[in-house]
């Protein structure tokens, strides 16, 4: 099975990625990280309750960027680093 990964920037040469293996269980804490776009709020609420009802053994921490327009702040990333162990983005328009 081959898998393909698009990236949304413009980029004119494109940066060759490849996926980080998949662990064999999802243990220690999720940051799910909001955007700050209308309603990703909403998106993120309920992706923590379904993660909380699906993995009761993980932690969930909530993150927002101050704005959507820019890339998260460098202080914000550290902070994710260093307190969770698996990080989702996630916005709704």
């Amino acid at each position: 099975m081959s898998l393909v990964i698009l990236d949304p920037t413009d980029e004119r040469v494109p940066i060759r990625r490849q996926l980080t293996a998949r662990p064999e269980a999802i243990t220690g804490t999720v940051a799910l990280l909001d955007i700050n776009k209308a309603r990703g709020n909403v998106l993120i609420d309920q992706l923590a309750v379904r993660l909380a009802e699906r993995l009761p053994n993980v932690s969930i921490a909530l993150y927002k960027k101050p704005t959507f327009a820019k890339p998260a702040p460098e202080a914000l990333r550290r902070k994710i680093l260093e307190e969770a162990d698996f990080v989702i983005e996630a916005l709704a328009d």
